[in-house]
């Protein structure tokens, strides 16, 4: 009698921990990632150092394959908490704030790299007086530097960023409204579009008159646009998960926060695009024309 009981309130244990919770918040379940995302991380800083001093790359590649394990195997684990329904309103409002923040602090990061280029740009007597003279000959962009024409690949590229503005946007009201087709048809439209602005960038990259090295200008532009370049490719990536979980059925109108992320990063991808062509582009090379 004692051992039915006993069987009896295992049974009821184990189907209370099995059923699903009834409060708005979500205690995350013990995860492995944290601690092997900080060491892969570890690894990969200490051997990309080690490389540049003439060292092996093995063990900046065996963390950069941890890196990207983590990343895999940790989104992997939120996507299956999607789906059992642990992404209460509550939840997502706080993945709401954090990718806001997120998204704050990549816009600080090319504050930095505008800071350094409008520093040099209009305080080029300041450049002269505090490192050599030839540094920048007193006018932006520096003597030896052909601007690039920002009317021809540049504004191509605008066109291209601006267009998918507009497809990821097409893409979240086809969602919004159950359109399942419209949502496939825009987030392969977006892309396309994303791989064409990179390949158009590598294009620029290898027929752009100047260096990386040797002037503040080559510097400022290289890690700008970049940068920019990287995130367009690292948004693509995301937008590449968002189309494989929608052929998988993931997303509702209801729950569907993955892809609003996406189409947030994608939008201050076009934004931040938007301030390089306006500065890095166009102003430089008015002043380029202006000098000469």
């Amino acid at each position: 009698m004692a051992q039915g009981h006993a069987e009896a309130h295992a049974v009821a244990g184990a189907d209370a921990h099995a059923a699903p919770k009834h409060h708005d918040y979500h205690v995350v379940d013990p995860s492995p990632w944290p601690i092997i995302g900080s060491i892969a991380a570890f690894v990969m800083a200490a051997g990309a150092v080690l490389w540049m001093h003439g060292g092996s790359a093995l063990p900046m590649s065996l963390g950069l394959l941890g890196v990207l394990y983590t990343m895999f195997g940790w989104w992997r684990d939120i996507v299956r908490e999607s789906r059992t329904g642990y992404h209460t309103k509550v939840v997502q409002i706080a993945f709401r704030y954090g990718t806001i923040l997120f998204i704050a602090s990549e816009v600080m990061f090319f504050v930095a790299w505008f800071w350094a280029f409008f520093d040099a740009a209009l305080f080029t007597d300041e450049a002269i007086n505090f490192q050599r003279a030839e540094f920048t000959g007193g006018i932006w962009p520096p003597k030896g530097i052909e601007a690039l024409n920002p009317w021809h690949l540049p504004l191509l590229n605008t066109l291209i960023l601006l267009t998918s503005a507009t497809t990821i946007t097409w893409a979240h009201h086809a969602l919004l409204e159950g359109d399942r087709q419209g949502l496939k048809w825009g987030l392969w439209c977006t892309i396309i579009l994303g791989v064409v602005f990179s390949l158009c960038q590598a294009f620029e990259y290898a027929h752009v008159h100047f260096g990386f090295s040797g002037n503040i200008y080559g510097a400022t532009f290289f890690m700008a646009t970049g940068f920019h370049g990287f995130h367009v490719i690292v948004g693509t990536i995301f937008l590449m998960i968002c189309l494989l979980r929608t052929y998988l059925g993931d997303f509702t109108p209801e729950r569907h926060f993955g892809f609003e992320a996406a189409a947030w990063y994608w939008h201050f991808v076009d934004v931040v695009w938007l301030f390089l062509f306006t500065f890095i582009y166009v102003w430089a090379a008015a002043g380029h024309a202006a000098a000469h």
